[in-house]
C-alpha cells in the first residue's frame, strides 16, 4: 500500500547520547517515529508479546517489529484519507491487547491524540470522558460497542464509533477538519484520566516529548551504576496493568520501543497464572505495583516461581514487610521507585546497598531534581516529614512532565506553585540523600493500582435517599492495597442493616466502576463536623484505631467483582 508524502518524508533526529541510549543512538520527535526507527534497525526483533492462554488468544501472539509496522501501515492510511490528524482526539476502550498499540500508532503517525478508556467504566464515567476530552471517534472492541453508541447518542453526534473487528476503510470523516502543522515532540500524544482531590477525574495532557522522555528515563536510571539496566534488542519487559495508566501505557512501553525490545502484555492481571506467564514469555523485567507482590507472596510454594528469566522486578507500594521475602523466594531484586503521571520520571531504590524493609524510594537522578518542603515551600530539615516536589534542571523545569491538566490551568498552576511540581506525596529524606515514602496528603484511596478519589465516591453516595451523611475512607487491605470504608448515617426512616449496606453499594456499582464501591460499611449514629459543618474524617475514630475492628462493620469485599 502506498503511503502519502508525509509519510515518507523524515523528521529531524536527535542525539540522545547525553542521555544514555549510547554513542550514536537517534530518536525521532514522535512516538511513531522512534517505532519506525526501531523497526529499521531491528526488523525481526520481537515487539509484542501475548502470553498463551489468554481469552482471544489461546495459543499466544508474538508480533515482531515489522509485522507490527505492516498492520500500523494499513492503519494508518485509513486514517489519513478519511481526515484525522493534527487536533483530534480518539478514546481507545481495547483493554490490553495488541490493538492498543496498533491503534496508538497509527494515530501518532498522523497526529492525533489518544485518550485510552478504562473499560469498567460505567455511563456516567464514560459520558464525562468522552465529552471533557471532546474526542472525535471511539475505536472499541465489539463488546464496548453498545455502551459506547449510546454515549455517542447522548453527546449528540460528536463522535462516531469503530470496532476493531470493522472496516476501518470505510471509517467516516470527523465532525471537523484537522489543524495544520508539524508534527513534533511539543505536539499532544495522549491524556490520561487521573483522580485528584475533586470529584471529577483530571485530564493529563502529554505530549510526545513526555512519552519519549519516559523511555529515554529508564536509560538514564540504566547509566547510574544501579540495579536499572537494558540489553538493547534483547530485553523483554512483562506488565499486566491496565494500559490506560501511564505505568503500563508509556512507563513499560517506551524503553522496549527505543531499545528493540519486546512489550509483554498479558490480558490481565493473576496470581495464579503469574509465574507460568513469565517464564514461557521469557520476560527479562517485570514492572507491577504493590498488590501484585502481596498476592505472589501470599501464593503456595511452587519450583514454577523460581524457573525464570527475570534480572530485576520493579514497581511502586510493595508492602516493607514483604521485600525481604519477595526478593530471597523469587530471585528477584524488587527495585521501589516512586513516580506519578504528571511526572513521566521515576526515583528509583536501586543503588546498592538497598535499604530494605523500608519504603525507601531511592534519590531523584539528574537532571530530575527533588525536594523535601514544609510550608511556604521552604526546605525541611533531614529526616524530617514534608511534601516531595520536583521538577527538571536547566531552563525548563517542566520539559518531559506532563503538559498541563485538560481545561484546568488553575490546577496546572497551583501544581507549579514555586516553580517545582508538588507531589501531594508525604515523604522524609535521610542525611544520605534516600528519600522514604510517608504517605499520601491527597484525599485518595489507592485500590489494586486504582486511584480513585473519596469525594467522587461520596457524591455518587450522598444522592442515595437513604444516605443522611457520608464518609470515605481508606483503609488497609491484604490483597488491595488499600480499600474503600465507608462510614454511613442513615436517613432517619431506615434501618441500618446488612440489606441496606447491599442497596448502598449496588447503588454505587450502577454508577460508578465496580471497584470504587465501598468494600466496608459501618452505620454511625452522627459524624464530627468542623466549624464550617464539612465532616471532620480525622476525628471520627480515634488515632491507630482499624475501623475494620468496630462491631457492626459490614464486609462487602467479596461482592466487589467485575461484571
Amino acid at each position: 500500500m502506498r503511503l502519502v508524502a508525509a509519510w515518507d518524508r523524515p523528521k529531524p533526529l536527535v542525539e540522545l547520547a547525553r542521555n544514555g541510549l549510547g554513542e550514536g543512538r537517534q530518536v525521532a520527535e514522535t512516538i511513531f517515529e522512534a517505532f519506525r526507527a526501531s523497526t529499521a534497525a531491528a526488523p525481526d526483533n520481537a515487539f509484542i508479546c501475548v502470553p498463551a492462554g489468554t481469552s482471544y488468544a489461546p495459543d499466544g501472539i508474538e508480533l515482531t517489529y515489522q509485522d507490527v509496522m505492516q498492520r500500523v501501515a494499513a492503519l494508518t492510511e485509513c486514517y489519513r484519507h478519511a481526515g484525522y490528524g493534527l487536533g483530534h482526539r480518539v478514546a481507545l476502550l481495547v483493554e490490553n491487547r495488541p490493538d492498543y498499540f496498533l491503534h496508538l500508532l497509527a494515530l501518532n503517525a498522523v497526529g492525533a491524540s489518544v485518550v485510552p478508556v478504562n473499560p469498567d467504566h460505567r455511563h456516567a464515567e464514560l459520558l464525562y470522558q468522552m465529552q471533557h476530552s471532546g474526542v472525535v471517534l471511539a475505536v472499541a472492541l465489539p463488546h464496548h460497542i453498545e455502551r459506547l453508541r449510546a454515549v455517542a447518542d447522548e453527546l449528540a453526534g460528536q463522535f462516531v464509533v469503530l470496532s476493531v473487528n470493522g472496516s476501518p476503510e470505510r471509517l467516516s470523516s470527523p465532525v471537523r477538519p484537522a489543524a495544520a502543522g508539524t508534527l513534533d515532540r511539543r505536539t499532544e500524544a495522549g491524556i490520561f484520566y487521573t483522580s485528584g482531590t475533586t470529584g471529577r477525574p483530571k485530564g493529563c495532557l502529554t505530549t510526545n516529548d513526555y512519552w519519549l522522555s519516559a523511555g529515554e528515563w529508564f536509560f538514564t536510571l540504566a547509566k547510574s551504576g544501579g540495579r536499572f539496566s537494558i540489553a538493547p534488542g534483547k530485553d523483554r519487559l512483562f506488565n499486566p496493568m491496565p494500559v490506560f495508566h501511564v505505568h503500563a501505557g508509556v512507563v513499560a512501553l517506551m524503553p522496549m520501543l527505543l531499545s528493540q525490545g519486546c512489550v509483554i502484555r498479558p490480558e490481565y492481571f493473576s496470581a495464579k497464572r503469574w509465574w507460568n506467564e513469565v517464564s514461557t514469555s521469557r520476560a527479562t523485567i517485570v514492572h507491577y505495583i504493590g498488590a501484585v507482590p502481596q498476592a505472589l507472596v501470599a501464593l503456595d510454594s511452587s519450583p514454577h516461581e523460581r524457573a525464570h528469566s527475570v534480572r530485576f522486578g520493579f514497581g511502586a507500594g510493595m508492602e516493607p514487610a514483604i521485600h525481604r521475602e519477595f526478593e530471597e523466594r523469587f530471585g528477584i531484586p524488587h527495585l521501589e521507585v516512586w513516580g506519578m503521571t504528571e511526572v513521566g520520571r521515576w526515583t528509583a531504590n536501586d543503588q546498592d546497598p538497598r535499604p530494605i524493609g523500608v519504603r525507601a524510594i531511592g534519590r531523584a537522578l539528574g537532571p530530575l531534581e527533588a525536594r523535601v518542603v514544609g510550608e511556604h515551600n521552604s526546605d525541611v530539615a533531614a529526616g524530617a516529614e514534608g511534601e516531595l516536589v520536583v521538577r527538571l534542571a536547566g531552563e525548563n523545569p517542566r520539559k518531559g512532565f506532563f503538559a498541563g491538566y485538560l481545561d484546568d490551568e488553575a490546577a496546572t498552576e497551583a501544581g507549579w506553585s514555586g516553580g517545582w511540581w508538588h507531589s501531594g506525596d508525604i515523604v522524609r529524606q535521610d542525611e544520605d540523600g534516600i528519600i522514604y515514602f510517608v504517605d499520601r496528603r491527597k484525599n485518595m484511596i489507592r485500590r489494586s493500582g486504582e486511584n480513585i478519589a473519596a469525594t467522587e465516591v461520596e457524591t455518587v453516595l450522598c444522592r442515595h435517599p437513604a444516605v443522611d451523611q457520608i464518609a470515605i475512607l481508606p483503609v488497609p487491605d491484604e490483597k488491595a492495597g488499600e480499600e474503600i470504608f465507608a462510614c454511613v448515617v442513615p436517613a432517619p426512616s431506615r434501618t441500618a442493616d446488612t440489606q441496606l449496606a447491599h442497596d448502598i453499594a449496588n447503588y454505587c456499582k450502577e454508577q460508578l466502576a465496580y471497584y470504587k464501591a465501598p468494600g466496608w460499611i459501618l452505620f454511625l449514629d452522627r459524624m464530627p463536623v468542623t466549624a464550617t459543618q464539612k465532616i471532620n474524617k480525622a476525628q471520627i475514630f480515634a488515632p491507630g484505631l482499624d475501623p475494620r475492628t468496630l462491631a457492626g462493620v459490614i464486609d462487602l469485599r467479596r461482592t466487589k467483582k467485575r461484571n
